[in-house]
C-alpha cells in the first residue's frame, strides 16, 4: 500500500509539472507588425511586416508595403523579431538529471563508434529542452560524446511529442575528438605533472586515419555490413560534416591537415580554444569554427582572461564562419543562456547584428539546414520568436510569441509554473 500510494504522489507530481503539450499545425495566415526585425544575416527591418502560412514565410517587408491580408495580425510596436536561435554542439534531451545514470544516454562504449546516433537517444519530453524555449532556443544540433569517434549528430526542432516529430535533419555530422598532443603526469601517483609530448600521440593519429581509409575503401563495395565503417557513408561526397573538436593549436592544425590529406570534404572545428593563433590557416582551409561559449577562463595561464569573450570577434574579423559551442559545465541546463553567450561577444566588440548571426544564419550555415531556417526570409520555415526587447540582454529577453515551423508553441514551463507559484506567497507578505 505504501509503494502504491508513493507511486500515485509520482504520477500525480508529474502530471502537475509534465512536458507542454506540442502545439497544432498553423492553420491561419499570420502577420507580424511594427516590430524590429533581426533578419539573421547582419542586417535590421524596422517598422517590418513578416507574413507566413503552413509553416512558411511568404512576406518579409515594411508595414507600409503590405499588399494583401491575412487571417490573423499581431501587432508588435516597439519590440523585437528574431528567426529561432540554433544551439550547437549541444546535449539537450540526451540527459535529464545528472545523478540518476538511468536518464544518462550521452556516450556509448568504444572508440570508433560513428554509427551510435544521438537521434534515438534524444527525449522530446525533457523538462530540460522545455525550459530553453522561453529565451529563444528553439532548435538544436543533438550531439554524443566520448570516444575518438563519439557517432553522429542530428538536428532538432524543439516541440515534438517523440524524436521523429523532433527530427529536422537526421545523422548530419560525425564528432571527431582529436587526441591531445600533450600531456601530463597524474601527481597523485607520483608522477611528474609538468607538460610534455604525449608518446602515444603519433599512432593515435594512425588509428584514425587508417579508420577513415578502411571505411573508403569498405564503402567502394559495402558487404559484408559493418556498421561503423557505413555509418561513414556520405563523408568524402559532402553530405555529412565531420565536426572536429580540438582546442591547442597542434590539435587544431593536426586534425584539419590529417583529414584534408583524407579528402574529407566538410570540416568544423568545435572548441578551437586557440584559433585566434591561426586565422589564416583556418581561413585557408575553409574551415569554420564553433567557439567555447565565452564565459569561462582562459586555456593557459598566461592569456588574457577577457580572451573567450573576444573571441568571437577576433575570427569574423578574419572572414571565418562562427557560432557558438554550448557545451561544458552543465551544458544541458545553461544551454537556455545561448543569446546571453552571444550577447556576452557583442559586450566585447562584435557587432550586436553579427552576434545575433551567430546563433541564427551562421549557425544555420555550419549545420547545412540554412536553405530551411535561419535567417527571416520568403519560403523559409517560419521558426521565429518576439521579444519585448534586446534578446541577447538577460533583462530584455522577454518572448511574448514563439513560432516553430509555423505553429505557436507555450512558452509555459515547471520553471515558470513554479515562478508564478511562489511570486503569489511573496506577494502576499
Amino acid at each position: 500500500m505504501k509503494h502504491l500510494i508513493t507511486a500515485l504522489s509520482l504520477m500525480i507530481g508529474g502530471g502537475l509539472f509534465s512536458q507542454q503539450t506540442p502545439a497544432d499545425t498553423q492553420q491561419n495566415s499570420l502577420l507580424i507588425v511594427g516590430a524590429t526585425a533581426h533578419i539573421g544575416d547582419g542586417t535590421l527591418l524596422e517598422n517590418s511586416a513578416i507574413g507566413f502560412e503552413n509553416g512558411k514565410i511568404t512576406l518579409v517587408t515594411t508595414q507600409d508595403q503590405v499588399n494583401r491580408s491575412f487571417d490573423k495580425t499581431i501587432n508588435a510596436q516597439g519590440k523585437h523579431l528574431y528567426p529561432g536561435f540554433i544551439a550547437t554542439n549541444a546535449t539537450l534531451g540526451m540527459v535529464e538529471i545528472d545523478a540518476v545514470r538511468a536518464t544518462k544516454d550521452l556516450e556509448d562504449i568504444g572508440e570508433m563508434i560513428p554509427h551510435i546516433r544521438s537521434l534515438i537517444a534524444y527525449n522530446a519530453e525533457s523538462k530540460v529542452v522545455e525550459s530553453v524555449r522561453p529565451n529563444g532556443v528553439l532548435m538544436a544540433q543533438i550531439a554524443p560524446r566520448g570516444g575518438t569517434l563519439s557517432g553522429q549528430s542530428s538536428v532538432m526542432q524543439l516541440d515534438a511529442w517523440n524524436w521523429e516529430d523532433a527530427a529536422y535533419k537526421i545523422d548530419e555530422g560525425i564528432h571527431l575528438n582529436w587526441p591531445n598532443p600533450y600531456s601530463r603526469g597524474r601527481w597523485w601517483r607520483g608522477e611528474d605533472p609538468t607538460l610534455k609530448m604525449n608518446k602515444k600521440y603519433p599512432g593515435k593519429i594512425k588509428e584514425i586515419e587508417t579508420f577513415f581509409a578502411e571505411a573508403k575503401t569498405y564503402l567502394a563495395d559495402p558487404t559484408p555490413k559493418h556498421l561503423p565503417f557505413h555509418a561513414m557513408d556520405g563523408v568524402w561526397e559532402g553530405k555529412k560534416t565531420i565536426y572536429l573538436h580540438a582546442n591547442n593549436e597542434k590539435q587544431i592544425i593536426d586534425g584539419v591537415t590529417s583529414l584534408k590529406k583524407l579528402n574529407v570534404s566538410r570540416i568544423v572545428l568545435v572548441g578551437g580554444n586557440d584559433a585566434h593563433l591561426i586565422t589564416k590557416f583556418l581561413k585557408t582551409n575553409n574551415i569554420p569554427v564553433i567557439v567555447s561559449r565565452p564565459h569561462r577562463l582562459p586555456q593557459e595561464e598566461d592569456e588574457d582572461i577577457k580572451l573567450p569573450f573576444r573571441m568571437a570577434k577576433s575570427l569574423m574579423d578574419a572572414g571565418i564562419l562562427v557560432s557558438i559551442d554550448v557545451s561544458g559545465r552543465m551544458e544541458r541546463m545553461n544551454t537556455r543562456n545561448l543569446p546571453f553567450y552571444a550577447g556576452s561577444f557583442a559586450a566585447y566588440g562584435l557587432e550586436k547584428e553579427k552576434a545575433v548571426q551567430l546563433i541564427t544564419g551562421n549557425a544555420a550555415k555550419i549545420l547545412n539546414i540554412d536553405t530551411m531556417v535561419g535567417t527571416l526570409s520568403v519560403g523559409k520555415d517560419a521558426t521565429l520568436f518576439i521579444s519585448k526587447g534586446d534578446a541577447l540582454d538577460m533583462r530584455t529577453n522577454i518572448l511574448s510569441h514563439a513560432f516553430i515551423q509555423g505553429r505557436e508553441i507555450s512558452l509555459e514551463t515547471h520553471q515558470t509554473k513554479l515562478w508564478k507559484r511562489y511570486s503569489k506567497k511573496f506577494a502576499k507578505e
